[in-house]
Protein backbone atom coordinates (compact mmCIF):
# COMPACT_ATOMS: atom_id res chain seq x y z
CA UNK A 1 0.00 0.00 0.00
CA UNK A 2 2.80 2.32 0.42
CA UNK A 3 4.65 1.67 -2.76
CA UNK A 4 6.11 5.14 -4.62
CA UNK A 5 4.18 7.35 -1.91
CA UNK A 6 6.41 10.13 0.07
CA UNK A 7 6.92 11.35 3.53
CA UNK A 8 7.83 14.61 4.89
CA UNK A 9 9.02 14.70 8.27
CA UNK A 10 10.26 18.20 9.77
CA UNK A 11 12.36 18.04 12.35
CA UNK A 12 14.01 14.92 11.36
CA UNK A 13 17.45 14.71 11.71
CA UNK A 14 17.01 13.18 15.14
CA UNK A 15 14.84 12.66 18.02
CA UNK A 16 10.92 11.89 17.16
CA UNK A 17 11.80 12.58 13.47
CA UNK A 18 14.03 10.10 12.86
CA UNK A 19 12.91 7.69 14.50
CA UNK A 20 9.76 7.98 12.12
CA UNK A 21 11.47 8.78 9.30
CA UNK A 22 13.78 5.51 10.51
CA UNK A 23 9.75 3.30 10.56
CA UNK A 24 8.65 4.58 7.41
CA UNK A 25 11.62 4.28 5.28
CA UNK A 26 11.67 0.56 6.98
CA UNK A 27 7.64 0.28 5.68
CA UNK A 28 9.07 1.10 1.59
CA UNK A 29 8.12 4.61 2.04
CA UNK A 30 10.26 7.55 0.40
CA UNK A 31 11.39 10.35 2.98
CA UNK A 32 12.45 13.92 2.97
CA UNK A 33 13.50 14.88 6.10
CA UNK A 34 14.54 18.89 6.90
CA UNK A 35 16.56 20.42 9.42
CA UNK A 36 17.82 23.75 10.28
CA UNK A 37 21.94 22.72 10.07
CA UNK A 38 23.11 21.17 6.83
CA UNK A 39 25.47 18.73 8.97
CA UNK A 40 22.73 17.53 10.79
CA UNK A 41 20.87 16.80 7.78
CA UNK A 42 23.95 15.19 6.39
CA UNK A 43 24.40 13.02 9.08
CA UNK A 44 21.20 12.28 9.31
CA UNK A 45 20.42 11.19 5.98
CA UNK A 46 23.70 9.29 5.98
CA UNK A 47 22.67 7.21 9.21
CA UNK A 48 18.90 6.31 7.11
CA UNK A 49 20.01 5.28 3.83
CA UNK A 50 22.36 5.16 1.53
CA UNK A 51 20.15 5.06 -1.48
CA UNK A 52 19.32 8.79 -2.63
CA UNK A 53 16.74 7.63 -4.11
CA UNK A 54 14.25 6.84 -0.97
CA UNK A 55 16.14 9.65 1.14
CA UNK A 56 15.77 13.41 0.77
CA UNK A 57 17.59 15.63 2.93
CA UNK A 58 16.78 19.28 3.00
CA UNK A 59 17.22 22.31 5.01
CA UNK A 60 14.74 24.39 6.55
CA UNK A 61 13.89 26.35 9.26
CA UNK A 62 9.84 26.30 9.57
CA UNK A 63 10.00 29.48 11.07
CA UNK A 64 10.33 30.30 7.20
CA UNK A 65 7.81 30.14 5.28
CA UNK A 66 9.31 30.53 1.96
CA UNK A 67 12.13 27.93 3.12
CA UNK A 68 8.69 25.41 3.55
CA UNK A 69 7.65 26.57 0.35
CA UNK A 70 10.98 26.11 -1.35
CA UNK A 71 11.18 22.43 0.63
CA UNK A 72 8.03 20.90 -0.92
CA UNK A 73 9.09 22.01 -3.94
CA UNK A 74 12.64 20.19 -3.76
CA UNK A 75 10.04 17.26 -2.72
CA UNK A 76 8.05 17.54 -5.42
CA UNK A 77 11.24 17.93 -7.59
CA UNK A 78 13.42 14.70 -6.33
CA UNK A 79 10.21 12.55 -5.98
CA UNK A 80 7.40 13.71 -7.86
CA UNK A 81 4.78 13.78 -5.35
CA UNK A 82 3.99 14.43 -1.51
CA UNK A 83 1.56 11.84 0.15
CA UNK A 84 2.47 12.77 3.91
CA UNK A 85 3.37 15.72 6.24
CA UNK A 86 4.60 14.66 9.90
CA UNK A 87 5.22 18.47 11.64
CA UNK A 88 7.20 17.08 14.31
CA UNK A 89 9.73 20.23 14.50
CA UNK A 90 9.76 21.75 18.09
CA UNK A 91 11.60 23.35 21.06
CA UNK A 92 11.10 24.36 24.44
CA UNK A 93 12.41 26.74 27.02
CA UNK A 94 11.04 25.74 30.31
CA UNK A 95 11.62 29.07 32.66
CA UNK A 96 9.31 30.85 34.85
CA UNK A 97 7.11 34.07 33.10
CA UNK A 98 8.33 36.36 34.84
CA UNK A 99 11.58 34.80 33.55
CA UNK A 100 10.87 33.64 29.80
CA UNK A 101 12.43 36.57 27.20
CA UNK A 102 10.56 37.82 23.95
CA UNK A 103 13.41 35.81 21.97
CA UNK A 104 12.61 32.61 24.20
CA UNK A 105 8.32 33.18 23.36
CA UNK A 106 9.19 33.91 20.10
CA UNK A 107 11.27 31.01 19.53
CA UNK A 108 8.33 28.71 20.60
CA UNK A 109 5.24 30.39 19.05
CA UNK A 110 7.35 30.59 15.98
CA UNK A 111 8.76 26.97 16.12
CA UNK A 112 5.72 25.02 17.74
CA UNK A 113 2.97 26.90 16.24
CA UNK A 114 3.27 29.34 13.23
CA UNK A 115 5.97 26.45 11.88
CA UNK A 116 2.97 23.96 11.68
CA UNK A 117 0.81 25.96 9.67
CA UNK A 118 3.69 27.15 7.53
CA UNK A 119 4.60 23.42 6.82
CA UNK A 120 0.89 22.88 6.03
CA UNK A 121 0.48 25.76 3.83
CA UNK A 122 3.53 25.69 1.97
CA UNK A 123 2.32 21.46 1.41
CA UNK A 124 -1.56 22.24 0.95
CA UNK A 125 -1.81 21.79 -2.83
CA UNK A 126 0.26 18.68 -3.07
CA UNK A 127 -1.82 16.95 -0.06
CA UNK A 128 -5.02 17.72 -2.35
CA UNK A 129 -3.41 15.84 -5.35
CA UNK A 130 -2.71 12.91 -2.90
CA UNK A 131 -5.51 13.20 -0.88
CA UNK A 132 -2.76 12.97 1.59
CA UNK A 133 -2.18 13.01 5.06
CA UNK A 134 -1.08 15.57 7.77
CA UNK A 135 0.21 14.87 11.45
CA UNK A 136 1.34 17.18 13.69
CA UNK A 137 3.60 15.76 16.71
CA UNK A 138 2.09 17.92 20.05
CA UNK A 139 2.83 16.95 23.45
CA UNK A 140 0.57 16.37 26.67
CA UNK A 141 1.74 19.68 27.47
CA UNK A 142 -0.94 20.27 25.01
CA UNK A 143 -3.70 19.69 27.30
CA UNK A 144 -1.73 19.66 30.74
CA UNK A 145 -0.01 22.82 32.11
CA UNK A 146 2.68 22.75 34.17
CA UNK A 147 5.37 25.20 36.57
CA UNK A 148 7.56 27.22 33.91
CA UNK A 149 5.77 25.42 31.30
CA UNK A 150 3.68 28.96 29.86
CA UNK A 151 5.36 29.18 26.67
CA UNK A 152 5.72 25.87 26.16
CA UNK A 153 2.06 24.47 26.86
CA UNK A 154 0.54 28.27 24.97
CA UNK A 155 2.46 26.74 21.62
CA UNK A 156 0.97 23.15 22.19
CA UNK A 157 -2.32 24.28 23.13
CA UNK A 158 -2.26 26.20 20.04
CA UNK A 159 -0.58 23.41 18.03
CA UNK A 160 -3.45 21.00 19.17
CA UNK A 161 -6.29 23.49 18.70
CA UNK A 162 -4.96 24.45 15.01
CA UNK A 163 -4.48 20.69 13.69
CA UNK A 164 -8.15 19.67 14.99
CA UNK A 165 -9.54 22.99 13.40
CA UNK A 166 -7.29 21.88 10.23
CA UNK A 167 -9.06 18.81 10.16
CA UNK A 168 -12.52 19.76 9.74
CA UNK A 169 -11.25 22.60 7.42
CA UNK A 170 -9.94 19.46 5.06
CA UNK A 171 -12.13 16.67 5.29
CA UNK A 172 -14.27 18.19 2.00
CA UNK A 173 -10.52 17.45 0.02
CA UNK A 174 -10.29 14.28 1.65
CA UNK A 175 -7.17 14.84 3.27
CA UNK A 176 -6.90 13.55 6.67
CA UNK A 177 -5.42 15.47 9.76
CA UNK A 178 -4.26 14.43 12.98
CA UNK A 179 -2.28 15.07 16.03
CA UNK A 180 -0.39 13.09 18.04
CA UNK A 181 0.02 13.78 21.81
CA UNK A 182 3.48 12.40 23.04
CA UNK A 183 3.96 12.68 27.08
CA UNK A 184 8.12 11.53 28.10
CA UNK A 185 10.22 10.48 25.11
CA UNK A 186 13.89 9.45 24.77
CA UNK A 187 15.22 12.14 22.63
CA UNK A 188 17.14 14.95 23.11
CA UNK A 189 14.63 17.54 24.13
CA UNK A 190 15.96 20.08 26.50
CA UNK A 191 19.60 18.93 26.67
CA UNK A 192 18.87 15.25 27.40
CA UNK A 193 20.94 12.36 26.08
CA UNK A 194 19.35 9.42 25.68
CA UNK A 195 20.84 6.52 27.69
CA UNK A 196 19.65 3.28 29.72
CA UNK A 197 17.85 5.52 31.94
CA UNK A 198 15.13 6.66 29.74
CA UNK A 199 14.29 2.93 28.86
CA UNK A 200 11.12 3.31 30.55
CA UNK A 201 10.11 6.34 28.48
CA UNK A 202 8.23 6.15 24.74
CA UNK A 203 11.30 5.63 22.34
CA UNK A 204 11.22 7.60 19.05
CA UNK A 205 10.77 4.21 16.80
CA UNK A 206 7.42 3.50 19.07
CA UNK A 207 6.11 6.95 17.40
CA UNK A 208 7.28 5.89 13.81
CA UNK A 209 5.12 2.51 14.68
CA UNK A 210 2.55 4.60 15.90
CA UNK A 211 2.45 7.18 12.78
CA UNK A 212 2.63 3.64 10.46
CA UNK A 213 -0.25 2.20 11.97
CA UNK A 214 -2.34 5.72 11.28
CA UNK A 215 -1.57 5.27 7.58
CA UNK A 216 -2.31 2.12 7.52
CA UNK A 217 -5.75 2.56 8.88
CA UNK A 218 -8.80 2.12 6.62
CA UNK A 219 -9.62 5.69 5.02
CA UNK A 220 -13.11 5.56 6.47
CA UNK A 221 -11.89 5.95 9.87
CA UNK A 222 -9.72 9.02 10.88
CA UNK A 223 -7.94 9.10 14.24
CA UNK A 224 -7.77 12.87 15.04
CA UNK A 225 -6.46 13.33 18.24
CA UNK A 226 -3.64 10.92 20.16
CA UNK A 227 -2.60 10.91 23.31
CA UNK A 228 0.35 8.42 24.26
CA UNK A 229 2.13 8.05 27.27
CA UNK A 230 4.84 5.30 28.91
CA UNK A 231 2.82 2.72 30.17
CA UNK A 232 4.72 2.76 33.48
CA UNK A 233 5.83 5.94 35.30
CA UNK A 234 9.25 6.44 35.96
CA UNK A 235 10.22 4.69 39.66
Amino acid sequence: MFENKVAYITGGTKGIGFGIAKILLQNGINVAITGRKKADVDHAVSQLSPDSSKVLGIVSDVRNFEEEVQAVSAIKNHFGRLDYVIANAGLGVFKSVDELSVEDWNDMIGTNLSGLFYTLKASMEELKKSEGYFISISSLAGTNFFEKGSGYNASKFGAVGFTQAAMIDLRKYNIKVATIMPGSVATNFNGNVPSEKDSWKIQPEDLGNLVLDILKMNPRSLPSKIEIRPSKPNN
